[in-house]
């Protein structure tokens, strides 16, 4: 596996220096195939995806505080006692050779003891409560970091596009200055321009030739960054789809949206609840506890086994645990979860903030790009114009040849700002969508099977070491206890064309 990665990623940067047309395949390769590609298979997102179900188990762990704890305890023991003296005081007739009394004795002991707690006072409630807050965190984190993939995908694919057409355009570039420079050498030589002329067609050309290989080094590196997300090498990559779909028809709907369904503000707002349910964790620490305990334990002699003369003991009870004083240890702990509670709290807001911001520069971006598409568009079409004019009024003398390397140079310009333009316009619409919290694989490709995380935690509702009287005690111990509210999740949204 590491070494077809290794290779992959090697053929992205060493491919990127051929022709486009050599390393293309048959058919073209869509974005809806990369982010589908990247969905399922990228390291980051299934790496977040294992540290959610990791954060599964903590529910898990905090019900068992309702269930009963069983152990068993055995130990067989072996003594020998020597005194010296040639007196039998302990009257068993046993001496060494020596002459010292010899007293020689073993054990065995076997306890099974159990215990089940009716009533924590809250305090398994809470944990349990704060268990579910940091569940649906560690859930929005999850949408945030697929958000992140996918946006990089989608960043990637359309910086591969652009520097394909950025190689493509410097391609033709070299070429024209080529055909300039032969031109202008034969023009030369039968004495219709000067020395100077020819020095002009070469300086740009060996100019042009240095930035075709910029372009194919940065074309190399977007191939190595879409290889590294998506997991294969890009190929002949389709026209993306239009966003406009998903994208809300005023900067108001999208604040609204972002508010409700980005997975920064909402992982802030379940984080508020798990330190809140923390916080009547710690107060439950002053609060009794009601317990049950039974015990069952044998002793008797190992060697010889003798089954009759093994003792029974039975014990069973019931513990009532009120805590009186803690020398302000109590007091601090809910002090200390009060203050982490207000941080969550004031975090929520600061969330929110970041969240505006962020939006609000995408959105921004967004618009200004659009304007640029405009604007670079009429720029390509006046420059093509201008440069086609300039060269038919050389071949009457009306221009000379430094004329019409500027015309190129401001076309070639213009026509790399066009597609920068355009890539930059599809990144903010995706900014804006990830900002909003729509930015997920099934919302762009219908087609590709939603993760859900829920899977996985209902499968821990019923597992090894429950028992049905757990869910009574819980109603019991709950009672006072804060309960996790989790919000509604965002409507689908409409795929893009």
């Amino acid at each position: 596996m590491f070494n077809t990665r290794r290779g992959a990623l090697f053929a992205a940067v060493c491919s990127a220096g051929l022709a486009l047309g050599l390393a293309a395949p048959a058919s073209a390769e869509t974005l809806a195939e990369a982010i589908a590609l990247a969905y399922d298979s990228n390291p980051t997102l299934q790496a977040q995806r294992a540290t959610q179900r990791a954060l599964d188990e903590n529910w898990v762990q905090a019900r068992s505080g309702y269930r009963p704890q069983a152990s068993a305890q055995g130990r067989v023991g072996y003594s020998e006692v020597r005194r010296p003296g040639g007196v039998d005081r302990n009257l068993n007739g046993i001496r060494d050779p020596e002459g010292r009394n010899l007293v020689e004795s073993n054990s065995a002991i076997a306890t099974l003891s159990l215990s089940q707690p009716l009533y924590t006072g809250g305090r398994v409630a809470a944990t349990v409560s704060a268990a579910e807050a940091d569940i649906l965190t560690g859930r929005e984190n999850l949408r945030r970091t697929e958000s992140s993939v996918l946006q990089a995908v989608i960043q990637a694919y359309v910086d591969v596009r652009r520097d394909q057409e950025a190689l493509r355009i410097r391609q033709e570039n070299v070429g024209v200055l080529r055909r300039q420079l032969d031109e202008s050498t034969a023009r030369f030589d039968v004495g219709e321009i000067t020395r100077t002329d020819v020095a002009q067609s070469e300086a740009r050309l060996a100019a042009a030739q240095s930035l075709l290989t910029q372009a194919q080094a940065q074309l190399a590196i977007s191939r190595a960054a879409y290889a590294a997300l998506v997991g294969q090498n890009p190929g002949d990559l389709a026209p993306e789809p239009s966003l406009a779909t998903l994208l809300p028809a005023d900067v108001t709907q999208a604040f609204a949206a972002a508010e409700e369904s980005n997975p920064q503000i909402r992982a802030a707002e379940y984080a508020q609840q798990a330190s809140k349910a923390r916080v009547a964790a710690a107060k439950a620490e002053r609060m009794p506890t009601v317990g049950l305990n039974g015990s069952l334990g044998v002793n008797g002699s190992a060697d010889p086994w003798e089954r009759d003369l093994f003792g029974r003991e039975v014990a069973a009870s019931a513990t009532v645990s009120v805590p009186l004083f803690t020398g302000g240890l109590t007091s601090s702990r809910i002090r200390a979860a009060m203050e982490r509670n207000n941080a969550d709290r004031i975090g929520v807001e600061t969330a929110r903030r970041s969240v505006m911001q962020s939006l609000t520069g995408a959105w921004n971006q967004l618009i200004a790009s659009r304007s640029n598409i405009t604007s670079t568009d009429e720029q390509v079409k006046a420059s093509r114009i201008a440069a086609e004019g300039t060269r038919q009024e050389q071949q009457v003398g009306l221009r000379t040849t430094l004329d019409v390397l500027n015309a190129e140079q401001e076309l070639r310009q213009a026509e790399l700002a066009q597609v920068t333009a355009r890539r930059d316009e599809y990144v903010a619409a995706s900014l804006v969508l990830a900002q909003m919290g729509l930015l997920e694989g099934p919302n762009l490709v219908p087609t590709v099977t939603r993760y859900d995380p829920k899977a996985n935690f209902g499968k821990l509702r019923v597992t090894w070491g429950w028992v049905p009287w757990e869910e009574p005690i819980a109603i019991v111990d709950g009672v006072t206890t804060p309960k996790t509210v989790e919000k509604p999740t965002a409507r689908p949204v409409a795929a893009p064309n």
